[in-house]
């Protein structure tokens, strides 16, 4: 029988035979069954285990142990469900606070503003403002500047900033002076994605002019704003410095079945109508409401109960951060119908970004080829909002082989956590403190790498009772992206006949009930449904709003000023936790069951349609901008004899690194520059210029290393500047651990920048000059891999 990873896909220009239809029905109904049979066996799995963990605390009691427990456990348990209701009401009084106060950002640091984008000539409900760093902590103005832009996805802005462990309490301790950009919950009226890139792109020149000295800032996007920080920096590469993109879908239709149920939710829902039906009953408004919602019922486990037991069992202590939290998730802002539509259609459903068909305005697409500035991609297993394979495949989908990568002269390096979900990627102390910090670490010497795909890897070190980090960058090639998915990514095929029918039923929508609603529902009918949103009437009819809790603040107060012990291991709360275990097992059940369900019914429905639809560019297929690539390394082999003292110092270290293995280490990198990095040059050069300095010598080296070693000495003709690039080598030697290729390079660079003079008459020769194999170099160094 077939199975859907020897399906074919084709190539452009092909036209491969059509799938079997009964051999993908059958592998779809496989995977359905052994889904359901999972999701039992872990039900019976968990409840087997709560059971075992009853039984274990249900010791048999006397009858007054039995009553004192049943005692404890109901006057501690009236206590906590006092205080739980209670902590509900000020959830509704911050939110109705929040509300009143206009939504402001929730930045735990203060800031001002710099430019409001409502001002503009194409006004939008943006701006961009500047964190003032906290006492203790210096910026330093000439260092450069870090420009922040969170999600506009159903909630308001500052969770890049939302504690002092964060994306922007590590560039500020780093000295780097740090903007935000922020949104106002209403939309301008007639805006545009287009005008919100526009004015993103307006940001950076105005913090590109408040701080020169060290080039383009950083970017940093979390989420929507990772694609919305990719749209400005292909849009205005001249502005854009280094983008790092948190948790960020790129490639929509990306992920593995059984694990990544929201690629499914456009074509269960029948393309983007829904988004402008959504729009018109709130009156030409798209409420973030709903996309909330939808993150939600990802985990109707952890919305329905867990997050709500969990407040209840750690009462005395999970209320301040309950609620702090909760400030943020609470705020929903709005979108325009326009701007709705155009990320349904292009992100969502049609998947048009990573194709270079996305338009931002008529008959411009966005290529995100046109970035030039290095990009660090970071994203986590665990995250079932942005799977891997969504912040990933589009590199894949751009160059689809390495050499075109390193052609393009592009810098991506990807970081992978284990186990954080999606808002752990931007809240998270311990990942600010440990993958941020080393980021904003990184940047410094990231422009200095040669072109490819890195994977970076945090590694930590313990030593009396200190913490310390040091990152390991290795090189890895496009083509092992593919592991990230099953079936070679062949499942996506389905997708593109989503994106037919959404097509077909938004052209239906517009036609026939858009002009209906459009007159019938007004602004101010739409503001009164949003008020009576689910989620927002949890809020304020369980606040002070309502009469019937105004006794609840006093109980409360009695409640805290006489709490009672509560014993963990008695057989009431052994009780307790068995029913919250089955509660939570009921829920996971329902999900993987509908998941499950969801996912064979897409692939039922969608299957035969795409086999049924014309023929298309298969996923993967490269974009088409022939010749560029392969331009820029010919113009670098053509300048082969042209450069100084730092193209010939930067050749040589490349000749060098490329006989080594493929793992770069930051401490290393950090050493070097120590030692060298003024007396090479590059640390004088703008950043634009060394990176165009590094990568005409990779051209150079990668595809022509033979000439790159005969023609180093025509850079550094003269006799001062030979012994100046000598002596940076012996400095290197004496403290970079070296492979024997290495050692090897490293005495055929000495003969040829010095051939008229026999090794042992001038200085002592770089590396062993008489080795066997495995003899230790000098001082005892080992000859172990360059890092």
């Amino acid at each position: 029988m077939t199975d859907i990873q020897t399906l074919p896909t084709g190539r452009a220009g092909e036209n491969p035979a059509p799938p079997d239809l009964f051999a993908v029905q059958m592998r779809v109904a496989e995977v359905f069954q052994g889904r359901c049979a999972s999701a039992a066996q872990s039900y019976l799995d968990t409840m087997g285990a709560a059971g075992r963990a009853w039984l274990e605390a249900a010791q048999p009691l006397t009858p007054l142990q039995a009553w004192g427990d049943i005692t404890q456990y109901w006057g501690d348990y009236a206590q906590r469900s006092i205080l739980f209701w209670d902590t509900l009401r000020q959830r509704g009084n911050n939110w109705l606070e929040h509300e009143k106060a206009g939504k402001p950002p929730l930045l735990a640091f203060d800031w001002e503003m710099v430019a409001d984008a409502r001002t503009f000539a194409r006004p939008v409900n943006y701006a961009l403002v500047r964190i003032e760093a906290p006492p203790g902590i210096r910026t330093d103005p000439e260092k450069r500047a870090y420009v922040i832009i969170d999600p506009r996805a159903g909630h308001g802005p500052g969770i890049g900033g939302f504690k002092a462990d964060s994306e922007v309490g590590v560039a500020l301790k780093a000295g780097h002076p740090v903007y935000v950009v922020i949104f106002f919950p209403e939309p301008v009226e007639g805006q545009t994605l287009a005008d919100v890139a526009l004015a993103e792109a307006e940001f950076l020149r105005i913090v590109r002019a408040r701080h020169p000295a060290r080039g383009k800032p950083v970017i940093v996007g979390n989420c929507q704003g990772g694609w919305a920080a990719m749209l400005v920096g292909a849009l205005d590469p001249d502005c854009a410095g280094p983008i790092v993109v948190n948790g960020a879908p790129m490639s929509y239709w990306a992920g593995n079945d059984a694990e990544n149920p929201m690629r499914y939710a456009g074509g269960m829902l029948g393309g983007s109508w829904t988004a402008l039906l959504a729009s018109d009953l709130g009156g030409g408004r798209f409420d973030g409401a709903y996309l909330v919602e939808n993150f939600e019922s990802l985990n109707p486990a952890n919305t329905y109960f867990e997050k709500a037991y969990n407040l209840f069992t750690k009462i005395d202590t999970e209320p301040e951060r309950y609620l702090e939290f909760e400030r943020w998730w609470g705020g929903y802002f709005l979108m325009n119908r326009e701007e709705i539509r155009w990320i349904v259609d292009n992100l969502f459903v049609g998947n048009k970004l990573a194709a270079g068909s996305a338009e931002w305005s008529g008959g411009n697409a966005v290529d995100l080829r046109a970035i030039r500035a290095p990009i660090i991609l970071f994203a986590s297993l665990a995250d079932n909002i942005t799977p891997p394979q969504q912040a990933f495949n589009w590199v894949a989908d751009l160059y689809p082989t390495t050499q075109e990568l390193k052609a393009s002269g592009q810098v991506i390096v990807g970081l992978m956590h284990e186990s954080i979900g999606h808002l752990g990627l931007f809240v998270s102390a311990a990942v600010a403190r440990r993958e941020h910090a080393q980021i904003v670490d990184l940047l410094e010497y990231i422009e200095h790498l040669p072109p490819g795909l890195y994977g970076m890897k945090v590694e930590e070190t313990r030593s009396n009772g200190a913490t310390r980090y040091d990152v390991i960058l290795t090189e890895r090639r496009v083509e092992d992206l593919q592991q990230l998915q099953k079936y070679a990514r062949k499942d996506e095929i389905p997708f593109a006949a989503v994106e037919a029918v959404s097509e077909v039923n938004a052209a239906l929508y517009e036609a026939f009930v858009h002009p209906v609603l459009g007159a019938l529902i007004t602004p101010e009918a739409g503001r009164a449904a949003r008020a009576c949103h689910p989620l927002r009437a949890r809020r304020w009819a369980i606040s002070d709003l309502n009469p019937l809790l105004a006794p609840l603040k006093g109980w409360a107060e009695f409640a805290r000023a006489h709490r009672m012990p509560r014993d963990e291991t008695g057989p009431s709360v052994a009780s307790e936790r068995l029913l919250a275990a089955g509660i939570t097992a009921s829920w996971d059940l329902y999900r993987q069951l509908r998941d499950a369900a969801v996912e064979n019914l897409f692939y039922n429905l969608y299957g035969p349609m795409s086999l049924m639809a014309p023929a298309a560019p298969a996923v993967g297929t490269p974009l088409s901008r022939p010749g560029g690539e392969a331009r820029a390394v010919q113009e670098a082999l053509a300048r082969i004899e042209q450069g100084g003292f730092t193209e010939a110092a930067v050749r040589a270290a490349l000749l060098a690194a490329r006989l080594g293995t493929r793992e770069k280490r930051l401490s290393t990198a950090k050493r070097i520059r120590e030692l060298v990095g003024r007396e090479v040059g590059m640390l004088d050069l703008a950043a634009e210029t060394a990176r165009q300095v590094v990568r005409q010598q990779s051209y150079i080296v990668e595809h022509e290393p033979e000439r790159a070693l005969a023609t180093l000495p025509t850079l550094v003709r003269s006799a001062d500047e030979r012994r100046r690039l000598l002596g940076i080598l012996e400095q290197l030697r004496d403290n970079v651990d070296l492979a024997p290729e290495q050692w090897a390079m490293m005495r055929e660079l000495r003969r040829r920048l010095v051939p008229e003079q026999a090794p042992e008459a001038g200085p002592a020769p770089i590396g062993p000059s008489a080795h066997a194999p495995g003899r230790q170099a000098p001082r005892g160094r080992s000859q172990r891999a360059h890092r």
